[in-house]
């Protein structure tokens, strides 16, 4: 049977989740899961359920004209998904592949959730790990035909209903424009517990620094960079006998496990935006 997963946020006030529950229930719903979080600072109330319909005979589109009224008294923000559908997904990548290939293992495997549409890359497939089944998509780019390249990846999501456009590693940065497009549905994972060192080799600066941990931070994409909201980070303990090598070697795995963490997150609806930060309701 299917089950849905309904989030919603709006301004808190006394009897919100009795009216959402009691509405579900009305609509013969078993509620499986529910998670809610009061935010004191701003006075909103996010809240995500996960629901199993009793009755055969309402459909997605029943329950969400059943649902409709009540979120409408609140002014909510909502959205309501069966969780059997979907999300499509293109994975942006460059010739630093870890991240890709942790995904490509993770989604073959069915740990993601999720529709590879393809993998696209600024470098050749050459240069890359192969893909697989997965269609590849070269564009390449120089400062000169940036924008036109950037115009290529944003006809690829508008024509083929991307949902979540993920940079496993793209070693490119992304212009204003593309960044708003994308607002929301872009993941990047950054090589630092942000904020952190940036530029070139960061890894080498940090051990030029002497840091004792290091990690990673995977953020929604906006047009300042890397700063975007995060949705996941992590870290690991470093000391002075680790080489510059020993911490690039350890920096690919904390990489790998943010990423794939913020993408499943997001893939199940665990994300919500508010303003510059996020709500993460944990599995």
């Amino acid at each position: 049977m299917s089950s849905y997963i309904l989030t919603f946020s709006c301004d808190n006030r006394p009897g919100i989740v009795a009216a959402i529950t009691s509405t579900l229930v009305q609509l013969g719903c078993d509620i499986t899961d529910g998670q809610q979080f009061d935010d004191r600072l701003s006075g909103r109330f996010f809240a995500r359920m996960q629901f199993t319909p009793v009755r055969h005979d309402i459909g997605e589109d029943g329950f969400a004209s059943g649902m409709t009224p009540v979120l409408a008294s609140f002014d909510a923000t909502w959205s309501l998904r069966e969780e059997g559908h979907r999300r499509r997904v293109l994975i942006l990548t460059s010739r630093t592949d870890h991240c890709l290939v942790d995904l490509l293992y993770r989604w073959r495997v069915g740990e993601m959730p999720m529709d590879l549409v393809a993998v696209a890359s600024n470098h050749p497939a050459e240069q890359i790990s192969d893909v697989g089944e997965v269609p590849f998509l070269h564009l390449p780019v120089t400062p000169q035909s940036k924008a036109q390249q950037e115009g290529q990846i944003l006809e690829f999501v508008r024509e083929n209903d991307i949902d979540l456009v993920v940079l496993a590693r793209y070693m490119q940065i992304l212009s204003a424009d593309l960044a708003g497009e994308l607002a929301g549905r872009c993941i990047n994972i950054h090589h630092s517990f942000l904020p952190g060192f940036k530029g070139a080799k960061p890894y080498h600066q940090a051990y030029e620094r002497g840091v004792k941990l290091i990690g990673a931070t995977a953020h929604y994409v906006t047009a300042d960079l890397d700063e975007g909201p995060i949705i996941a980070q992590d870290v690991e303990p470093v000391s002075h006998r680790d080489s510059p090598q020993d911490l690039v070697r350890k920096g690919r795995d904390i990489e790998r496990r943010v990423l794939a963490g913020a993408v499943l997150a997001h893939l199940e609806d665990r994300v919500m935006l508010r303003g510059a930060t996020t709500v993460v309701f944990q599995r």
